[in-house]
């Protein structure tokens, strides 16, 4: 008898573990305030008369439409390597308020407005995907893009790799100035990051040109607190007086070996843009 009471408390802590993680997850880049209002990311979302796929569809919304979060509903959805709450929501069409259920996933995860064009950041999908350093494995790996919008227009559109699940506790996106480039409008920097140990976080920078996006090599940051780390990052000397319409990428590694003593690796390599594409110096 107390072996089975074992068994049993096992399960129900198996149970609520599992429930937690689930939570961890959809409480990520994913959690929206309520009463604050957000954006339609995935067109033709659809409003759902409660928080479940198969419930009645009410109405759908289009990229960039306005909504007020309501409430967050504990029901979770998984899409591939996207969980999310659904959320009840009010929006506005024409004269008329309606309200209704949609799913996080298809919110943005940021949005901004500059020079009467908004830019959106989101996630579209899961993609299955061979590993690099072993291609027999294959791993899911979420796509995020980058919309610009103008009214009720898509303009332009770019997509990029934003790593797997664990990669989705945080995220923000960021409007820059030109960095003095050439034709540049404006750089737009989104990132997503685990904020965890060993997780790798994931920075897009986007230039915005002629209403066209162009998307720079993605930049990858992971670290095991003082064990390992590796970073990479962009500088644009036009900022400071450098070298004319370029980019420069910078990486740095350290590893500590067995003896405690930190190995560092260095380099560098500069990009050369020539007001409408990049290529490397």
């Amino acid at each position: 008898m107390k072996s089975l009471f074992t068994v049993l408390f096992l399960f129900v802590i198996q149970v609520f573990s599992a429930q937690e993680e689930e939570m961890e997850y959809a409480n990520g880049i994913f959690n929206f305030e309520e009463n604050k209002t957000q954006k339609i990311f995935t067109d033709w979302t659809r409003v759902r008369q409660s928080p479940k796929v198969d419930a009645q569809i009410l109405d759908s919304l289009p990229t960039n439409q306005q909504v007020l979060i309501v409430k967050q509903d504990e029901t979770i959805l998984k899409l591939g390597e996207r969980r999310s709450n659904w959320y009840k929501v009010s929006y506005q069409k024409g004269d008329k308020t309606s309200e209704g259920y949609i799913w996080g996933g298809n919110l943005c995860v940021g949005y901004r407005n500059k020079n009467g064009y908004d830019f959106l950041f989101g996630l579209t999908k899961t993609i299955n995907k061979k590993d690099k350093q072993y291609p027999d494995i294959i791993i899911q790996q979420n796509i995020a893009s980058i919309k610009v919008v103008e009214g009720n227009t898509l303009v332009d559109e770019v997509s990029f790799d934003t790593g797997s699940g664990e990669s989705l506790s945080y995220g923000t996106f960021f409007i820059e100035s030109n960095h003095k480039l050439q034709n540049v409008e404006l750089t737009l920097k989104a990132m997503v990051s685990g904020e965890a140990c060993g997780i790798a976080s994931y920075d897009q920078y986007v230039l915005f040109k002629d209403k066209k996006l162009v998307a720079l090599p993605q930049l990858m940051n992971v670290g095991d607190a003082d064990v390992y780390y590796h970073s990479e990052e962009f500088v644009f000397p036009n900022d400071k007086g450098g070298i004319q319409n370029a980019f420069i990428f910078k990486m740095e590694e350290m590893e500590r070996d067995d003896k405690d003593r930190e190995k560092k690796k260095k380099s560098s390599k500069i990009y050369l843009w020539d007001g409408n594409s990049y290529k490397l110096k």
